[in-house]
């Protein structure tokens, strides 16, 4: 009953959403001349052959299953859909040849049913969390076997699913095969009343480093020389604390330049304005002593790469971490606040090895830095065990392209 009423509230809210996504346009959320990809309307004609359709969120999501399509890609077409414009732009940096992107449609019947007939998937793949009952009981309807790939699933979800057990049926059970990323994710799921819960690991330890062009990152290195360090992926209410934290590191470390990395690029005026700093969508240099804020897209690797250790970002604010790993295996260790909640075998990882620091304020932030900015050996043997630690799943991509695979034939 729930899911039917969830699916006849669709049509009714159908102009409602069309007037959000233009809205979302005007902010640069959505791509406006992709806008119908999101009524289901279809942005490329369907591939001959066998199809695997993969569905991450967005950008986090995405760059986990990079090595799972270059596998899939081996012996099969694949469709990556997702639903924002950030992630957009990364496929079209980094898919390969076999592959293309689509904007997801919003989980109106007519908008999901529009795209099934068009793609007709032979599986369906689904990562993390992203479920969304109306497409995946269109889904169902077509026959299309769906799998659910480095999932997650905290008590708090878990505690939701369980106050809906008929709704987790139909939602959860008819997935083919379930692969947790954690051994706390499988346990959830078993706690729903599902069997053969697969563990083979975290699919973002398999993930290729982040991309730079080794002349950028030099060129990078020049214009933000020691002493320098990073902040990735940070949120609002972050860059406050991180600026506190590099005017107490400026007394001991003059002339420090403290990068800023916003997870949302657009936000990078609104940083600046907070931190009085240079920005580098508008060209300016790192300056000696200030913030540097680099709203940029596409340019991780190149400030992981450049900095000695880097802090990053929805940790602090209670939002569960952004990608430990990231840093980590280019030999980067890491500082973070007290949520990892969504990284919490990568945190264990490097605090097991020694790679990772954990603050509360600004104050510790700044403690944690200074240990590092004083002490460029220990950072560096810090960062080869923050290697070391998440070096591990190589096969991982290749075995569970192997079980999509199976399920399609």
């Amino acid at each position: 009953m729930m899911l039917a009423a969830y699916r006849a509230a669709g049509p009714l809210a159908a102009p409602a959403l069309r007037r959000l996504l233009k809205q979302r346009v005007a902010r640069g959320k959505e791509v406006a001349g992709r806008l119908g990809e999101r009524f289901g309307e279809a942005g490329l004609p369907r591939p001959e052959g066998r199809l695997i359709w993969l569905h991450a969120a967005s950008v986090g999501e995405t760059m986990s299953i990079l090595p799972l399509i270059d596998a899939l890609t081996k012996t099969a077409e694949v469709l990556l859909t997702t639903g924002t414009a950030t992630s957009a732009r990364l496929a079209a940096e980094r898919l390969p040849a076999r592959a293309r992107h689509q904007f997801v449609p919003l989980d109106v019947p007519a908008w999901t049913g529009a795209f099934i007939r068009h793609w007709r998937p032979d599986a369906a793949v689904f990562v993390e969390s992203e479920l969304w009952p109306g497409l995946l009981d269109d889904v169902d309807a077509a026959g299309i076997p769906r799998l659910l790939i480095n999932a997650r699933l905290s008590a708090k979800s878990l505690k939701q699913w369980q106050r809906a057990p008929n709704l987790a049926r139909r939602v959860i059970k008819p997935f083919r095969h379930i692969h947790a990323q954690s051994a706390g994710d499988a346990a959830n799921f078993r706690a729903l009343g599902l069997t053969d819960i697969l563990e083979w690991g975290n699919l973002k330890f398999a993930a290729a480093p982040l991309p730079a062009d080794a002349a950028d990152v030099a060129a990078f290195a020049a214009a933000a020389p020691p002493p320098s360090w990073l902040a990735a992926s940070t949120h609002p209410g972050e860059e406050a604390i991180i600026l506190a934290a590099h005017t107490r590191l400026l007394e001991r470390f003059p002339g420090l330049i403290t990068v800023i990395v916003p997870r949302h690029p657009e936000r990078g005026a609104e940083v600046a304005a907070l931190c009085a700093a240079p920005r580098r969508s508008e060209g300016a240099p790192p300056a000696r002593g200030k913030v540097y804020v680099a709203d940029t897209l596409g340019e991780l690797g190149l400030f992981f790469r450049a900095a000695p250790f880097a802090f990053i970002g929805s940790s602090l604010v209670g939002s569960g971490g952004h990608n430990l790993i990231e840093p980590a295996c280019l030999g980067r260790p890491v500082i973070s606040g007290p949520h990892t909640e969504n990284f919490l075998d990568a945190a264990a990882s490097l605090r097991e090895a020694g790679a990772l620091m954990e603050v509360a304020d600004a104050a510790e932030l700044a403690e944690a830095a200074g240990r590092w900015l004083g002490d460029p050996q220990g950072c560096a043997t810090a960062g080869r065990a923050a290697a070391a630690a998440v070096a591990r799943l190589g096969d991982l991509p290749a075995r569970l392209a192997a079980l999509i695979l199976d399920c399609a034939l």
